[in-house]
């Protein structure tokens, strides 16, 4: 092997190392809330069980309390004073005065609606655009960050897709959250966005194995897939087994507005891309950094306020919770490391990539590239170490590759294609 190859696998090597470690110069904190028909009245919803003035309060502690970069949201007015009210009352408060929101666009007839706001100091919001509309709007942010070398046109960009999927149980049901999805999935395979995007919202889901979820997570026709953080598939309806996991609902009795029977659903998520798993694009999750904020794993089928006493947060923070909605928000972090997988703006070879999930010893790979370009294909372990690298020639057009993998042991890895250019596209790899 020639010194110049020696030094790309050291290289490679060098970069998922790095990225793994941590090693980055901002970390952006993530949260996603269902706020509960917020400054909606509606006859089940009224100002004596869902009060405005009263969630503010409630909302502003769990905001200071979690101090979110990118805020996003789910069943908030339609009206635009409304969401400004969100902006004025709970974020830009006690001195704070950086927290912008996205502009709002609509195209479903529904007046619960998502919003997003945002840490103008770290992101700027480059657009915002309506995946599908079918039932509800489903929205995708594009987001760039403050990065000391914007000035120079290079910075990290990330996706926040969020999503209000048709609520209940049944297959109609699950149909039509189906079809949400898909949709969405259309469409961002012909916007091609960048590769770092977060899929958030209340999915409304009650199994890992609904149409849906699977669409998200292993769709074996699309090269859009999402990864659960914490890696935790399983009926999670109304099991023990998944009692630390559920996000609705906080309250075990009827009110009139919030769902009653305590906690034993798991709806709300943010699922990530294998970009921002790998931490290949300048941006990754920090690993144990997904949370439910509320959720101890004692008060499955209970309230989040019943005994035992609920100590995963401050008693303040929980009684927001417990008043504000029937869901409970959900966290997460990410570094952000501009210094990583810089490739000078030049444009990437490659289309598509396809290839089947998971495999065994065989890996059969489909690349469409625009012109011939050489090849690396690296495989990662989840720690970093490289255990497998190959060199080859791509042709204009569709390349059939066959890689074999024999040797390698069972687990979860990443693929790093990376052409001529030093564009790297990761996938992750099963390998069972």
């Amino acid at each position: 092997m020639t010194k110049d190859r020696n030094m790309k696998k050291i290289s490679l090597i060098t970069l998922l190392f790095i990225s793994y470690s941590l090693i980055s110069q901002d970390t952006l904190t993530v949260l996603h809330y269902n706020l509960l028909n917020y400054g909606n009245y509606t006859d089940y919803c009224t100002s004596e069980n869902n009060n405005i003035a009263l969630k503010d309060q409630y909302i502003k502690t769990i905001i200071e309390y979690t101090k979110p970069d990118i805020f996003t949201v789910n069943e908030i007015s339609n009206s635009l004073a409304i969401q400004q009210r969100m902006l004025d009352n709970n974020l830009n408060t006690g001195g704070i005065d950086y927290y912008k929101k996205a502009n709002f666009i609509k195209d479903a007839d529904s007046y619960i609606v998502n919003a997003m706001y945002y840490n103008s100091q770290k992101l700027i919001l480059k657009s915002h655009t309506i995946a599908q509309s079918y039932i509800r709007d489903i929205d995708l942010y594009e987001l760039y960050y403050r990065s000391d070398d914007l000035k120079d046109g290079d910075t990290a960009f990330l996706n926040c897709i969020v999503a209000h999927l048709k609520s209940s149980s049944g297959d109609q049901n699950q149909e039509k959250r189906r079809k949400m999805i898909s949709n969405t999935i259309n469409y961002l395979e012909s916007y091609n966005p960048p590769s770092n995007s977060l899929f958030l919202g209340d999915f409304n889901i009650y199994s890992s194995s609904e149409p849906a979820y699977q669409l998200l997570i292993n769709n074996q026709q699309s090269d859009i897939v999402f990864n659960d953080p914490i890696n935790t598939p399983g009926a999670w309806h109304n099991s023990y087994t998944y009692r630390n996991v559920h996000t609705q609902s906080t309250h075990s009795s009827q009110n009139g507005c919030a769902a009653s029977g305590g906690m034993d659903d798991r709806f709300d998520f943010i699922l990530i891309s294998d970009n921002i798993l790998a931490g290949s694009a300048d941006i990754q999750y920090v690993n144990n950094s997904y949370l439910a904020i509320g959720q101890d794993g004692l008060h499955f089928n209970k309230s989040i306020i019943s005994a035992p006493e609920n100590l995963s947060a401050p008693a303040e923070v929980i009684d927001a919770l417990y008043g504000n909605s029937d869901h409970l928000p959900i966290l997460l972090k990410l570094s952000v490391d501009k210094t990583l997988g810089v490739n000078d703006g030049k444009a990437s070879f490659f289309q598509k990539i396809k290839f089947q999930n998971p495999l065994s010893e065989k890996l059969k790979v489909e690349i469409w590239s625009t012109q011939h370009t050489n090849l690396v294909l690296d495989i990662i372990s989840v720690t970093g170490r490289n255990v497998f690298s190959q060199e080859l020639v791509l042709l204009h057009g569709r390349n059939e590759l066959l890689f074999n993998l024999r040797g390698i042991p069972k687990g979860i890895y990443f693929a790093v294609f990376t052409d001529d250019n030093k564009n790297k596209v990761v996938r992750k790899v099963v390998i069972n």
